[in-house]
């Protein structure tokens, strides 16, 4: 046995899931950081913060660059505590399935009671940088934590559907966190990433059943097979189809968006079409269904915005004074321009 074994185990051993007895120290310990970072689900959390970006750009106010980055910074530290505080408490179940037993808490590498830590501290930090949107920020993180993870996704084979709205709630709150307030448009987008979770997710757990059911977790191909999961995957991107060309139809953005969206949701729904005629021994439909949904999100969201912006004008803006806290304290002032439409 060489040194670098010995070294090995000895690390293991330190951060095995009942061992730490300084949590708050191993947290700062740099060599250990790329495993805090995986906590946070950082493709996720990706997602959370260019959803809640886009709120942020087509919010009808200017923000200063500073305050957009706080906002930014708050709402991915938001999502990531959520992100570390559900691998806390599914620890058990990840330690079962093949799709997560590498993740840091299951290997060994970061105990339970450091992952707490982290989460709630990312979780205060980013509830502190984002006055305006506090309670929606709070409300999203205590949602995905306690009524999905630790209740709903064990429980109701509605999981994802409900707890989704955890995770379409970034881009009301990038909008609240410029506004102030909540307007038609950010719900729109709610809408549009909401059905769109059911799909993505149903279509990642007909070809991982198998170990959802040795976890124990309800998800839909578990409980009621694969042919209703498909019909509900087929139902849910009709419904995606439709919500996704509203920003187009009231206006929101414009044909180029209209277009992207109306030839994406043609193309979703083909390919969910296709799963809900595919057979059992077919993994490559729920596969292809899955990864284009990852693309077709981002493509939706970032038309949105590049659309908004080519259209927008500055005859069509009228400026009134608005201020944005940052923080508990610290108000900054900041022009806003504003469409007629939208006051």
């Amino acid at each position: 046995m060489n040194i670098r074994n010995v070294a090995d185990q000895l690390c293991d051993s330190e951060a095995g899931v009942g061992s730490p007895s300084r949590p708050v120290h191993r947290l700062i310990e740099y060599g250990r950081l790329p495993l805090f970072v995986a906590l946070t689900k950082p493709r996720v959390m990706m997602l959370a913060v260019f959803t809640a970006l886009v709120g942020l750009i087509n919010a009808p106010v200017r923000l200063e660059p500073f305050v957009a980055f706080v906002a930014v910074l708050a709402i991915a530290a938001g999502a990531g505590s959520a992100g570390v505080l559900n691998m806390w408490y599914d620890a058990d179940i990840d330690a079962v399935m093949k799709r997560t037993a590498m993740r840091p808490i299951p290997r060994g590498k970061v105990s339970r009671s450091e992952a707490l830590v982290f989460g709630i501290v990312l979780g205060v930090a980013a509830v502190a940088g984002l006055a305006l949107a506090t309670a929606l920020l709070a409300g999203a993180i205590l949602f995905y934590v306690v009524v999905y993870t630790a209740w709903l996704k064990r429980s109701t084979r509605q999981n994802i559907v409900i707890g989704g709205a955890a995770g379409a709630l970034p881009p009301v709150i990038g909008w609240a966190a410029a506004t102030g307030d909540i307007g038609l448009q950010p719900l729109v987008l709610f809408l549009i990433i909401f059905l769109w979770t059911p799909p993505h997710f149903w279509a990642l757990a007909l070809n991982r059943c198998d170990e959802y059911a040795r976890a124990g977790v309800p998800m839909l191909p578990v409980v009621a097979g694969r042919a209703a999961t498909t019909r509900q995957i087929l139902v849910y991107s009709a419904f995606l189809a439709i919500a996704s060309v509203l920003p187009w139809a009231f206006g929101f953005a414009g044909a180029i968006y209209g277009a992207i969206a109306a030839i994406g949701g043609a193309f979703f729904l083909g390919l969910a079409f296709q799963l809900s005629r595919s057979g059992e021994a077919d993994r490559r439909a729920a596969h292809r269904l899955f990864v284009f949904s990852i693309s077709y999100l981002f493509v939706l969201f970032a038309a949105v915005s590049i659309d908004r912006s080519a259209n927008a004008s500055p005859s069509s803006r009228l400026p009134h004074d608005a201020r944005i806290d940052v923080g508990s304290s610290v108000a900054m002032p900041i022009t806003t321009n504003v469409r007629a439409r939208e006051v």
